[in-house]
């Protein structure tokens, strides 16, 4: 009987000591993601510098993810389409594309309760204008 209650002992701290290791492991990338999201600049581009075209950029930081082609006619945005969107709770920024076409800048206010969505799509739009993928 005490054998049996020692290898339990053991699993359990060995269990313990797992979760205690991949629970240290996630905050820390979570952590990670913060600062990177924080970090987020973009480059001030002149729209009227890009040359007609369609060009494609995208921008992941681990739990946020966008790729969005942007269509350049005439000096402007004509259209942004957002082909793919990884999100925790941030599905309320799809849209912020279309406030970009309107004001012709990348730097448009974020979605409130989804920051850290509308940055990426954001810097997703910034990296195809300054074609770096």
């Amino acid at each position: 009987m005490k054998i049996k209650k020692k290898t339990a002992l053991i699993i359990c701290i060995f269990l313990a000591v797992i979760i205690v290791v991949f629970g240290i492991g996630y905050l820390n990338k979570v952590n990670r993601y913060h600062k990177t999201v924080a970090g987020i600049t973009y480059s001030g581009i002149d729209i009227s510098d890009i040359p007609d075209g369609v060009y494609i950029g995208e921008c992941d930081v681990d739990f946020v993810y966008a790729k969005v082609e942007v269509t350049v006619k005439d000096k402007a945005i004509t259209k942004i389409d957002l082909l793919e969107h990884k999100n925790g709770r941030g599905e309320a920024a799809e849209g912020l594309e279309q406030r970009i076409v309107e004001q012709q800048r990348i730097d448009v206010d974020s979605v409130s309760g989804a920051t850290s969505s509308s940055k990426v799509i954001k810097k997703a739009v910034d990296n195809a204008l300054n074609r770096i993928n």
